[in-house]
């Protein structure tokens, strides 16, 4: 089933004097979707969260929140937390989270209520009175993703939102931004953590100098990027393995461990299939295993990127 479309940008171009930030890019997030925007840096993220944040203008291309033109009233429907952090050092760390809930349009006694529920949850109830400058840089981000959640906004935009965590805390707004998700919320996730995007993402937009270079479900890429790639473990000599099969695949590596088993990793062209080429080996050497060899996000990021700059 096709979900709805929550956000749209098309055909979003952003240019600075000689420079080009965003070059004719458009994407589409769905409706309880976790949208993955990535890309090394310099490559138009940043512009483009600015632009969707209304922060600045794009040069040409349009923008739609629920199918409508994204304009200044949906500010509201909008959650962000930027990759630089900022809080109010002096101020109390609830006196703040309530100040940032009301400027967001909520009621101030339901903003505390959902607050406390929020602080108790990530078990910083403790620090509702203390200044934000004793505030760890763990608490802070606590405290930023917090309040970019607590309007319960129909898109939420996460900058870099593991940035600075430990493992547990890493886990700890994993968890949370899969919560959202299945509470209704639209989440785009902009990091350089590969392995956050195989966690969590459905979707992804691959940017490189200006311009969208791979996009599409997490596990189709990763499928097609797998296409012909096995990994082959046997017992016998590897000359043997190499001339078993004439033709349609070549050899990438091979590794022997301890115990004499070898463990090929081979690419098969079109023409020659797995059945075929196991029939090929199995009366040359005794074979162990077989295994499709599935590249990680972060494999595929560094191909691709490799291949666009």
């Amino acid at each position: 089933m096709i979900k709805p479309v929550i956000f749209e940008a098309k055909n979003i171009s952003k240019h600075y004097s000689k420079h080009t930030a965003l070059d004719d890019v458009s994407l589409k997030v769905a409706n309880k979707c976790i949208f993955g925007l990535l890309g090394p840096n310099g490559a138009g993220k940043t512009t483009l969260i600015r632009i969707i944040n209304q922060i600045i203008a794009p040069d040409s291309g349009e923008l739609f929140l629920s199918g409508n033109k994204l304009n200044r009233s949906h500010i509201t429907d909008i959650g962000y937390l930027p990759e630089e952090r900022g809080l109010y050092k002096k101020m109390k760390v609830g006196e703040q989270a309530l100040y940032l809930a009301e400027l967001k349009g909520m009621d101030k006694k339901l903003a505390k209520q959902k607050l406390l529920e929020w602080f108790e949850k990530f078990e910083m109830t403790s620090w509702w009175n203390k200044t934000v400058e004793d505030l760890s840089k763990g608490m802070a981000q606590k405290v930023q993703f917090i309040t970019t959640v607590i309007h319960e906004p129909k898109l939420l935009i996460l900058d870099e939102p593991f940035s600075g965590f430990d493992p547990i805390n890493t886990n700890l707004i994993k968890d949370e931004i899969l919560n959202l998700k299945k509470q209704g919320a639209s989440i785009i996730l902009s990091t350089h953590n590969m392995n956050s995007v195989e966690e969590i993402c459905d979707n992804f937009i691959l940017l490189n100098n200006s311009k969208k270079v791979l996009s599409g479900k997490v596990n189709t890429v990763k499928e097609k990027f797998s296409a012909g790639l096995w990994d082959i473990k046997y017992i016998g000599n590897s000359v043997s393995f190499a001339n078993a099969v004439w033709g349609g695949w070549k050899l990438l590596k091979q590794e022997q461990n301890i115990f004499k088993e070898t463990t090929a990793s081979i690419q098969l062209e079109d023409s020659l299939n797995i059945n075929d080429f196991i029939k090929g080996i199995v009366d040359h050497v005794q074979i162990i295993g077989v295994k499709k060899n599935v590249p990680t996000m972060n494999d595929i990021f560094i191909k691709t990127i490799s291949e666009t700059s």
